[in-house]
């Protein structure tokens, strides 16, 4: 078995069974039995699990990353210094996250249910080296935030934020599922492209509603 077929199939168990089980509830011997190699081959490539964790997430994030840099900068030249408005800057996120390369059609909403594992699940290594790798898309990306959002204070930009991502991370991870109901309550198809185009607005909106009195 060449070296990268036995990564890949590493990662695919990985991936899909710690969206299904959780990070502490499964276990390396789960992962080699899914992956059908023996648990020298993990540690041989990974080290241990923490790291295998995070190589997960790199798979994903790495290209989302540096698509997402390279949009920003981009569309940043054509609006010649001025500020990004909220919806573009929506649509190059979620955009950015469906171009992603996955090794199945259901790939990104099972990261997306690991994104929202990495928030609700205790795994200090896992935040320290998302924010270690990630961090100079991320900042990129607040940095156009700020600029388009300059009525909120911090707080309120925070928690506007951390609303979006949990918006963003159930309908993309739930997609299947909710395409599904949909079909079957009301008789319409709808492909990803077309849920996009309804979540881009709606997520913009909230993060320019009025604020609070």
């Amino acid at each position: 078995m060449a070296q990268s077929d036995t990564v890949d199939r590493i990662l695919d168990a990985a991936e899909v069974l710690f969206a299904e089980r959780g990070f502490s509830e499964t276990s390396l011997r789960m992962i080699t039995s899914k992956a059908k190699v023996n648990l020298a081959a993990v540690n041989y490539h990974f080290g241990s699990k923490n790291a295998l964790i995070q190589a997960v997430f790199s798979r994903f994030l790495s290209p989302f990353s540096s698509n997402l840099e390279n949009e920003l900068k981009r569309v940043s030249e054509k609006h010649a210094g001025n500020p990004i408005d909220i919806e573009t800057l929506m649509g190059l996120v979620i955009t950015c996250i469906i171009k992603v390369p996955t090794q199945s059609k259901t790939g990104v909403s099972v990261f997306m249910r690991l994104l929202g594992l990495a928030y609700t699940q205790s795994q200090g290594h896992l935040r320290k080296y998302l924010e270690q790798e990630y961090s100079r898309a991320f900042k990129l990306f607040m940095k156009h935030v700020r600029e388009a959002t300059p009525e909120l204070s911090p707080v309120d930009r925070f928690w506007r934020i951390q609303f979006m991502l949990g918006t963003t991370a159930f309908t993309m991870s739930s997609i299947e599922a909710l395409s599904g109901i949909l079909e079957n309550e009301m008789h319409v198809n709808s492909s990803t492209e077309e849920v996009v185009r309804r979540l881009v607005p709606f997520l913009a909106a909230g993060l320019q509603a009025p604020l609070h009195k």
